[in-house]
């Protein structure tokens, strides 16, 4: 019923309408392929809740074969995108003038799976343990931990891909995996989480990070404020209709946004449900940035995996352009 209603709002304003209405067209720049974790997106569009703020929102899929957002930006391909903490931090870092907006899962799902024989549950059980992690991000999250803890760096890297099955067949003690992600394959072989594996999220083991996290360039924000702020309450209002029904953006990224991936429709539904209480931190609005955590603990982290000349928080994140748009819904 909530989707029919939706439908025929998006029906209802044509194209004509739209150029009446005077829609401002922004470019999303995505981080990934298009799949379930932008489930504001899909319901947003679907239910023409952008247009309803004023934004006829145009997205380009991101992925292994894709420019990283930041540079999209800078080449003014996009007008925002989807990062992760470090390497918005990085592109900083190198001179491009970018500011952090919202973060759309500030509890990120980056963690390790480990098996009752070896849980991986504090920091100190990975002194000394073999970590099947996939890269260098990875294991940058286990140095930073360990340091963090005051504890050795002292640990093993086997080299993973994208598989828990090695962590089953006795090739390390733990594996590098997303809460939303490797912990339904361990699910779909029939495990049970906390009796035949364990997850435990990097930010529970004190290395604290945002995961998505929009950002745009200091010249777009000054120049489209409205414009950002619509796309804002869009993806707000997005979130808070896809918690109300977390079987709808399945659907849709399944059966149109995604039609092409090959996208099985009972994970994308299982991804939803693990990733909703994500996007909640706290007593947190959604999307909204925390400007303590961020100076505090999350500068803490940072600082811990090298990267020292951190610029004040309030040069790179504007705090302000979330709390607008929710005054706006």
């Amino acid at each position: 019923m909530i989707a029919r209603r939706w439908l025929l709002q998006a029906l209802a304003l044509t194209p004509v309408a739209a150029r009446a209405q005077g829609l401002a067209k922004v470019r999303l720049q995505l981080g990934w392929i298009p799949n379930v974790q932008y489930a504001g997106e899909w319901v947003a569009l679907k239910g023409g809740l952008f247009r309803k703020y004023g934004v006829d929102l145009e997205w380009y899929p991101g992925g292994p074969n894709a420019l990283a957002s930041p540079v999209m930006l800078a080449a003014g391909k996009a007008d925002i995108g989807y990062t992760s903490w470090f390497p918005f931090l990085d592109a900083v870092a190198k001179g491009n003038d970018l500011v952090l907006i919202a973060a759309v899962f500030p509890r990120n799902p980056l963690g390790i799976i480990s098996l009752p024989k070896k849980p991986i549950r504090t920091p100190k059980d990975l002194v000394d343990a073999k970590i099947l992690a996939q890269g260098a991000p990875e294991k940058t999250a286990v140095d930073a931990t360990l340091a963090i803890a005051g504890l050795p760096v002292r640990w093993t890297q086997v080299p993973a891909g994208f598989s828990p099955e090695p962590l089953l067949g006795g090739q390390g003690d733990g594996y590098t995996a997303f809460s939303t992600n490797q912990t339904i394959t361990l699910e779909r072989m029939g495990l049970v989480r906390d009796k035949d594996f364990y997850f435990t999220s990097f930010d529970e083991l004190g290395f604290r990070s945002y995961g998505a996290v929009l950002c745009t360039t200091r010249a777009y924000l000054t120049a489209n404020r409205p414009a950002v702020v619509g796309f804002l309450r869009g993806l707000i209002a997005g979130w808070q209709e896809d918690e109300k029904d977390p079987s709808l953006a399945p659907k849709l990224v399944v059966e149109q946004y995604g039609a092409d991936l090959g996208l099985d429709l009972k994970q994308q539904t299982r991804q939803n449900e693990l990733q909703i209480p994500l996007t909640h931190d706290g007593g947190k609005k959604l999307l909204e940035l925390d400007r303590d955590l961020m100076a505090g603990a999350m500068y803490t982290a940072t600082r811990a995996t090298g990267r020292t000349s951190l610029p004040e928080i309030d040069r790179i994140a504007d705090f302000s352009v979330v709390a607008e748009a929710h005054q706006g819904l």
